[in-house]
């Protein structure tokens, strides 16, 4: 068995590069857009609503994750894009993008492995009906240019992080999180700061 693993190894590799999606396979021109050096890597977990998707250039989203818009294949939703994707971003092994209103992510945006990213959440005012057939409502998210989120971040239901954000392993996103800043918890508050007047970064008192 230990001389076949070289070519057992070999032959996952190609079938992993060959089954990844792509500008031009046949999955990814059903997106809104997919930018040139983009890979939705295999295996994926969930991808849908490929229509209200927009890939920039050069993104790779890692395997094992779900990138999905709407609740379900053929939901049709009310804005022709809901999930954006800018330039240069890569997103980590086993993530999750699940979009129903509006998510957009910056360029250059990198994250760690097993983050989830949504605008939607469960609602559970109605005692009569189970909590996973109800919907709040959809609230945008925004991850600004640059920013990076760490292992295992969540980012909730209208959360707004600006350019050049350190979100911390773990931390939970579900406000607004200034530009130049590094913020961790649950929920995430700022920790330190940039001083563009002084040029150096800062601990919050």
């Amino acid at each position: 068995m230990r001389g076949l693993s070289a070519p057992y190894n070999a032959a996952w590799a190609w079938f992993s590069r060959h089954a990844a999606i792509g500008p031009r396979s046949r999955r990814g021109r059903r997106c809104d857009a997919f930018g040139d050096g983009s890979a939705i890597c295999f295996p994926t977990i969930t991808v849908f609503g490929e229509s209200y998707i927009g890939l920039g250039e050069r993104v790779l989203i890692g395997p094992f994750c779900t990138l999905a818009a709407g609740v379900m294949p053929g939901h049709v939703l009310d804005a022709d894009r809901v999930v954006t994707i800018g330039d240069d971003v890569l997103i980590g092994r086993g993530s999750g993008i699940v979009g129903h209103m509006s998510i957009e992510i910056g360029d250059g945006v990198f994250t760690g492995h097993n983050v989830y990213i949504t605008d939607a959440n469960h609602g559970y005012e109605n005692i009569d009906l189970a909590i996973g057939k109800q919907f709040a409502p959809s609230r945008p998210v925004r991850i600004g240019a640059g920013s990076w989120l760490g292992h295992g971040s969540i980012v909730l239901p209208g959360a707004d992080i600006g350019e050049h954000v350190v979100i911390g392993a773990g931390s939970v996103v579900v406000g607004t999180i200034p530009s130049f800043s590094v913020a961790v918890g649950n929920p995430a508050k700022v920790i330190r700061r940039y001083n563009a007047e002084r040029g150096v970064w800062r601990d919050e008192t």
